[in-house]
């Protein structure tokens, strides 16, 4: 195949790719609830910066903030988190965190907070 059939076999592919999921409905997003000892690592590493809107991180439970950043992908997530990325330190100051928490925790901050569902508070 040459150079032009196998760049639009590749563009063919992306365009169904994209079309599978045309008329289904997406699940809302679920509150990420954490265990004490996250909780604990999140009050103590994430609460500081990512409840602090003059920092500039994105804010925990606002999803169109997070929505980009989920998109990447865990293994992205994980890297610009052990790392550092922007205005976030290396391992967003927690060295106590593993790979697991990381994660965990980001899902959190990336999801509805408890009682909400579809940006609606429950009363």
């Amino acid at each position: 195949m040459g150079h032009r059939g196998w760049r639009r076999a590749v563009l063919a592919g992306l365009v169904l790719a994209g079309l599978a999921g045309c008329g289904e409905e997406q699940e809302a997003a679920a509150p990420v609830v954490l265990d004490a000892r996250a909780a604990a690592f999140y009050e103590h590493s994430c609460s500081t910066c990512h409840e602090d809107p003059a920092t500039g991180a994105p804010q925990t439970h606002d999803e169109a903030a997070w929505a980009p950043r989920i998109a990447k992908g865990d293994d992205q997530l994980l890297d610009n988190i052990v790392n550092g990325f922007n205005g976030m330190p290396p391992l967003g100051q927690c060295i106590e965190c593993d790979a697991g928490d990381f994660i965990a925790l980001t899902h959190f901050m990336a999801s509805p907070a408890a009682g909400e569902k579809n940006g609606e508070t429950k009363e």
